[in-house]
């Protein structure tokens, strides 16, 4: 095997990050990765690792994070609370009445960002040239969305989170360009009013000229994943999890996922495989906010610290204090496979009070209390801290498909918050 090169700078505290960085690479199934930690407006860890023979990799590679995407989204629609276009609280169809269709008239902003718009699975694949900006200022995803009629668990009220792993991204994109007062696209707004104001490296749409910066994700099977997890001795193990608790949690999800319309199988996008899609020039240059952005995890770290600081960091007002609140407040606690509390601006709150029954619920938040965020299918985590005014981003190109939450990522978010609370 080609020996794993690791590079980058931690500040006084923060070595035990590095070393964990270090031992984690060199033992889990892992290909390149990228690790970024803010405390308050200092970059504390700037790490990134890569196969020696790969030098080209580093910190400013550009890696698909999945869902830690949906972040970026709830930036975005609160970036228009900021500057007074919305309310998260209004209807949908004060911005966009056609999507008053199929009995949505009642929905709010907030729950679609909460993924209860009931929309999780399409019943349509999707054209993925339809996802250019061209095509949706044309409203092709717009018209889609809104004849579309809404799908729900059986249950009631408390049965209406489904995760809307791609949809929630197209809705929010066609509720944003409706409200921005220029029109723009979420890919637009970030390319416009983030990327350079605050020197933050991310892409929803990625250009031409950014192609050849995209590091190729590398999907670890589920077989292999399987036979490695099997591996007897915890400290040699590829996998975080060994065969038996991964075999467990397997299983408990799968039945889950039979009674979720959203977690059945569906072709998002026409004669593309859903994963190999996310490496097609096709899906990257077209906007999916919800599992498409490319970024580093320099630049998802440093967005990170301004929101883990009310709103502004080094100078530069990202949402102004009123936006700040409203994205993170009215946590509501539902069922989604696994219990998850999403605040009205669709990023989730981790706690101890969250947790509710089961290894998987325990799993998702024991290591991230506190934080705010989300993380990615495979491995990205993109959080804050307002408390500990904190940010971190884990941004790897090694897909892990079985660890479910997030896991071996969740150990760095863990050691930080040991360094912090041992440098009081």
């Amino acid at each position: 095997m080609t020996p794993t090169q690791i590079e980058g700078t931690t500040a006084d505290g923060f070595e035990s990050i590095r070393s964990l960085f270090e031992q984690n690479m060199h033992r889990y199934l892992e290909d390149k990765a990228q690790l970024c930690i803010y405390v308050k407006d200092q970059c504390v860890v700037d790490l990134w690792a890569h196969p020696a023979d790969e030098a080209a990799f580093d910190g400013d590679a550009l890696i698909n994070v999945f869902s830690s995407g949906k972040s970026l989204e709830s930036i975005a629609m609160a970036w228009l609370v900021s500057e007074g276009r919305l309310q998260l609280t209004d209807p949908v169809i004060q911005y966009w009445p056609e999507y008053a269709a199929e009995d949505k008239a009642r929905q709010t902003i907030a729950d679609v960002m909460r993924h209860e718009a009931g929309l999780a699975a399409l019943n349509q694949s999707l054209d993925p040239r339809d996802l250019h900006r061209d095509r949706l200022k044309d409203n092709k995803i717009g018209a889609i969305l809104a004849a579309h009629p809404t799908q729900y668990r059986a249950g009631g009220a408390e049965a209406r989170r489904d995760y809307h792993a791609l949809s929630r991204g197209w809705i929010a994109n066609e509720i944003f360009r409706r409200a921005d007062a220029q029109g723009r696209t979420i890919g637009e707004f970030f390319e416009t009013e983030i990327r350079g104001p605050f020197n933050a490296d991310l892409h929803i749409g990625v250009a031409n000229e950014d192609l050849p910066r995209i590091a190729r994700l590398q999907p670890v099977s589920i077989g292999k994943h399987l036979r490695y997890s099997a591996w007897p001795f915890a400290k040699t193990r590829k996998t975080h999890n060994n065969l038996w608790v991964l075999l467990g949690r397997l299983f408990n999800f799968a039945w889950r996922a039979l009674l979720s319309p959203g977690m059945r199988p569906k072709e998002a996008f026409k004669d593309l495989p859903i994963i190999q899609a996310f490496n097609h020039p096709l899906i990257i240059q077209g906007e999916t906010p919800s599992a498409n952005a490319h970024c580093s995890a320099r630049g998802l770290a440093r967005i990170g610290a301004a929101l883990a600081m009310g709103g502004t960091s080094q100078g530069k007002t990202l949402l102004k204090p009123e936006a700040w609140q409203a994205l993170h407040a009215e946590p509501i606690t539902r069922d989604m496979n696994i219990q998850t509390s999403f605040t009205q601006g669709g990023v989730a709150y981790f706690s101890q009070d969250n947790m509710g029954p089961g290894a998987m619920n325990q799993a998702l938040n024991q290591g991230r209390e506190g934080f705010y965020g989300w993380m990615g299918l495979g491995g990205s985590i993109f959080q804050w801290h307002p408390e500990k005014q904190i940010s971190i981003a884990f941004v790897p190109t090694s897909l892990h498909m079985l660890d479910l939450v997030n896991e071996r990522g969740k150990t760095y978010q863990a050691e930080l918050l040991r360094c912090v609370d041992a440098a009081k």
